[in-house]
């Protein structure tokens, strides 16, 4: 059993970290909504709430946070009553958030001073992989520090990939989430034009699947899109900031990304519109719109 921590109880992290007391290990959980830890202790019957990344640090020898961007994650790792001033030397920090890859090398040589190892470990799977335990990490870090702590990732994921040192994962992450909204335009443009024309939507899925254009992301997200339903799993405002965060990288790596930028302005377009807490295929209903036709079975 290990003496471990998480910081941020949202969409994902309330069940990794749900997932960690059920591995068998002694947690201590922070959320900056207090009621969701103690929620979380009372529906579990262990672990224990705390009242800040400080408390947090002062429990544990490894600590994970998921929090919602790259300020959130200064802020519960450097700032007032923070990680950084409760965590012992040796203390292993896991950020399983996805922020800028320049904000995991500045965590890095912060808490390296103090004798703190960090790795940067955002993770995929959306709400059904956080809940099942079956997200992928994507993982950058020594390689030490990573062969130390990796069995303790195995409650929340079951793909776990070291992909070189500090800020490599979010690197990976990024790119991953460049093709995914890509292609969820790319999707959205196309069964609104077949459905304008008056294709069955179901039976364009069919013909999808059954051709080069086969497309797990599409045949998740399609059923959702039919029924209407646009719970969330992986919020439209949440994307649109790992595109920002992409086209940032991009920037400073002097690679173009045109058909990323047109996909940002699609999100914006959909924030604009009311629907940036609603789930990713929301985003369909901007060209819906536009096009005056809805998509559904």
């Amino acid at each position: 059993m290990a003496k471990l921590g998480f910081l941020g109880l949202g969409i994902m992290g309330y069940p990794m970290a749900r997932n960690l007391i059920r591995g068998g290990h002694d947690v201590a959980i922070w959320s900056h909504t207090s009621e969701k830890a103690k929620k979380l202790v009372a529906e579990e019957k262990k672990g224990k709430a705390v009242a800040s990344p400080k408390a947090v640090a002062k429990h544990a020898d490894v600590i994970f946070l998921c929090v919602g961007d790259t300020a959130m994650s200064e802020e519960v790792i450097l700032g007032k009553n923070g990680l950084v001033e409760g965590a012992k030397p040796g203390t292993v920090i896991v950020d399983a958030s996805t922020v800028a890859p320049s904000h995991a090398k500045k965590m890095h040589a912060a808490l390296a001073k103090k004798k703190i190892k960090f790795l940067d470990a955002p993770c995929t799977g959306s709400k059904p992989g956080a809940e099942g335990g079956n997200l992928t990490f994507m993982v950058g870090g020594d390689k030490k520090v990573f062969d130390a702590v990796q069995p303790l990732f195995e409650p929340m994921g079951k793909q776990i990939f070291y992909c070189g040192g500090v800020g490599m994962g979010l690197n990976a992450k990024l790119t991953q989430n460049l093709v995914l909204s890509n292609i969820l335009c790319a999707f959205n443009e196309g069964i609104v034009l077949a459905t304008k024309a008056g294709v069955d939507p179901k039976l364009m899925i069919e013909i999808l699947d059954k051709s080069a254009a086969k497309c797990g992301l599409v045949n998740f997200k399609a059923p959702f899109v039919f029924a209407r339903n646009f719970e969330t799993n992986f919020s439209v405002k949440w994307m649109h900031k790992d595109i920002g965060l992409m086209l940032d990288s991009a920037r400073d790596l002097d690679v173009p990304l045109p058909l990323t930028g047109l996909t940002q302005q699609m999100f914006r377009a959909a924030i604009a519109s009311g629907t940036g807490d609603e789930d990713i295929c929301s985003t369909i209903k901007v060209l819906e719109k536009f096009a005056g036709v809805e998509v559904k079975a």
